[in-house]
């Protein structure tokens, strides 16, 4: 469960801090973590499978990010 009251004392950091207190989590979590832990679950593992696999049979069947990013911020108005 998490600790609301860690929780509200991180929220009360500055954003530079709140940050640097990110980084520094994420790098632990990345050191300590066993890659069973961070390991996809047997849905998101089989739908990366699916997506492999069609994208093996299509080829051609792509959007080339910079288009995917550019239609996105069209849409949000940025």
């Amino acid at each position: 469960m998490m600790n609301t009251a860690l929780l509200n004392q991180a929220r009360q950091l500055p954003l530079p801090e709140q940050i640097e207190l990110v980084h520094a989590l994420w790098d632990d979590i990345a050191r300590n973590a066993n890659s069973t832990a961070l390991a996809p679950t047997t849905a998101q593992a089989a739908e990366l499978d699916r997506r492999l696999a069609h994208l093996q049979a299509n080829p051609d069947d792509v959007v080339d990010w910079s288009l995917v990013k550019e239609q996105a911020l069209a849409h949000i108005g940025s």
